[in-house]
Formats: C-alpha cells, structure tokens, sequence
C-alpha cells in the first residue's frame, strides 16, 4: 500500500506499552512503511518535529503526557494526521480525541488487518479530497486561493496549512461554493458514515479553520453561517455571515 501512495512513507509510533509498539512496527514495516518509535509523550512530540512523519499512530495513555495533549501540541504546528489508540472504548474519549484533531482511532486489544485497513484509509483521505470528482483546479475569492492539484492552500499569498480534516471540509465546501451545505451532508461528507449529527465536531473544527483563514475570525469573510442550515464558501459578491 505504501507504494501505491507514493514513496516510501513515515509512520511515528508512540505507545509506553513495549508489546504494542513491537506489533505495530512489524506489521507496519511488512507492508513497506518506514517506521519511528517513541515510548513517551514529550519523545514523540521530538521525533514528530524532527522526523516529519506522514502519520502519528498515537496511544492515549502515555507516561508523561496523554494522548489528548499530544495531539493538541502536534495541532498547534502540525496537519500530520494522527489516529490514536486506545483502550478506553467509551464514545466520549473517541469524540475527545477527533475533536481535538485526530482523524480516526483504534481500540486495544486490535487485529493487525483492522491496523493497517485504517492506516491506509488515513492516508488516503489525506491526499487531496475527492479527487475523482474534483472538477476545478483552483479556486479563489479574494485573497483566499485553493490549488486542488496540490491541495495548498494560500492567503494573501501566504501558505496556510491545515490539518486533513480543515482541508476537506474547505474542500467540500470550494466545490459548491456560494451555496449552503447543510451540516450533516458536511458531517458526513467529511467524517464519515455516524457522524451526521456531530454538530459540535463540525462547529470546532469550522472555528479553528476560521482561525487560519479569515482576516477576523469574528466576522468571517469567507466561511459563512448559514444559521441552523449550514455553512456556505463565499463566492465573490456572498452576503455576510449570519452570525460569524
């Protein structure tokens, strides 16, 4: 799988648990992946930084730090995507930790085939979204430009980045841009299949692209509200946002 996404790709593992990170270095390595091992919180953080990997496999209880401040540190500078692991099956540390930006999340004890089924299916949506249907090649409104080719986003000439999930929803949203996408198409467009009425998912993340992209995350230029609809990506001459 490596090799159909491209060149030969970088997975960081940090898991304090010895047994694990064994298992998921051997069945990563086998299919081609380039694999880092880090036992702590602050030792991954380091490796990420020095090691720019493509995916952080990411175990929520970890000596130091816990997975939650892992991945919001990673956030802070990082789209790298993350997928955690867990053995807390309960909905609310799932939804914490995709709040929070990871992309996907597996529960201990896990087979090797469902590991390496949601590292592939990672890193496909990280490569540009949709791209079967992708019937522009750029997109621009003001100084906001989308290049769907190389998935770069710039404002003011300046490059943006954004984590997978920010990317892919202003993907969905450039696609139709001037009109409103309700939230749960967007939910589930972005997110998948279950999280249709995850609003507050939506919400969190429509902030923290607001965040990265609008001259004045207040008064959104460019991502609007349509109030208890949806949200709609301006296209030139858009009305103002509902309520930013």
């Amino acid at each position: 799988m490596s090799g159909v996404l491209g060149a030969t790709i970088t997975i960081l593992v940090i898991d304090d648990d010895r047994r694990y990170r064994d298992l998921v270095q051997m069945n990563l390595q086998r299919q081609g992946y380039r694999v880092i091992l880090a036992q702590d919180g602050l030792g991954g953080l380091n490796a990420a930084e020095r090691e720019r990997p493509k995916l952080v496999i990411l175990d929520l209880m970890l000596p130091d730090l816990d997975g939650y401040e892992v991945c919001r540190r990673l956030r802070e500078y990082s789209d790298v995507s993350i997928i955690m692991l867990t053995a807390k099956a309960e909905e609310v540390h799932k939804v914490r930790g995709l709040r929070l930006g990871a992309d996907d999340y597996v529960t201990k004890p896990f087979g090797a085939e469902e590991l390496i089924a949601r590292v592939e299916a990672v890193l496909r949506r990280s490569r540009v979204a949709d791209q079967n249907d992708n019937t522009q090649t750029a997109f621009r409104c003001g100084a906001l430009e989308i290049d769907f080719q190389q998935a770069r986003v710039t404002v003011g000439g300046q490059e943006v980045h954004l984590a997978p999930q920010e990317y892919k929803l202003l993907y969905h949203l450039a696609q139709h841009a001037g009109r409103v996408i309700v939230q749960d198409e967007l939910l589930r467009r972005v997110w998948g299949i279950g999280f249709e009425h995850d609003t507050e998912l939506l919400h969190t993340n429509v902030r923290r692209l607001r965040r990265k992209i609008e001259p004045d995350p207040a008064l959104p230029r460019y991502v609007l509200t349509r109030r208890s609809i949806g949200y709609m990506l301006a296209a030139e001459g858009s009305s103002p946002s509902d309520d930013g």
